[in-house]
């Protein structure tokens, strides 16, 4: 393995300290996770297989010790929505991230129209699905099912597109192409 401890800890203090900060309210926790997650990193970094998965690996850790966290002062989280939002990316990964962007952006595009403005007025403009309801003249169970067939209708795309590598957790951390003729990338 030529990754080594002190590369990890270059590339990824930083942006892992920010990501924990974000997530845990009290600063003095925030440091002892991030201590921990360096430990855990150096203690099991001879047991990484495939180096080119060192991010999601790192940041698999990181999550396990937030959600440890949470768990041991018995707060209730849920689980599917810590990793919604990632850290910086390294800079290797930024050309993967502005395609899976064009890839999903083309997507959008192409559902009907009352579901692809459900999905962007509630995911990328933060509204609730109150709001949409009031924005949109319909009833707020109408707006709840735009959302969700949306959200459905999108993954049926993806998921046509891309094989996708999920974590114990059913997050992303990792897609390839199934084809190259795929109608959205």
């Amino acid at each position: 393995m030529t990754v080594c401890f002190n590369h990890i800890w270059d590339e990824f203090s930083v942006p892992l300290k920010s990501f924990i900060k974000r997530r845990i309210p009290n600063e003095a926790d925030a440091d002892d996770i991030f201590q921990e997650v360096f430990i855990k990193i150096q203690n099991n970094i001879d047991g990484l297989k495939e180096e080119q998965k060192i991010h999601a690996w790192v940041y698999k850790i990181t999550k396990n010790a937030i959600v440890d966290y949470y768990r041991r002062r018995n707060k209730s989280i849920i689980l599917s929505e810590l990793p919604e939002e990632l850290a910086k990316e390294p800079e290797e990964d930024k050309n993967s991230n502005v395609e899976i962007a064009a890839c999903l952006k083309a997507m959008i595009e192409s559902l009907p129209e009352k579901y692809k403005k459900a999905i962007v007025l509630t995911e990328f403009q933060n509204l609730t699905q109150k709001e949409l309801s009031d924005r949109m003249e319909i009833s707020l169970s109408g707006a709840k099912s735009r959302v969700q067939r949306g959200k459905q209708k999108l993954k049926e795309m993806i998921l046509e597109c891309c094989q996708i590598e999920l974590d114990q957790w059913g997050n992303v951390i990792d897609y390839r192409h199934k084809n190259s003729d795929c109608r959205y990338c």
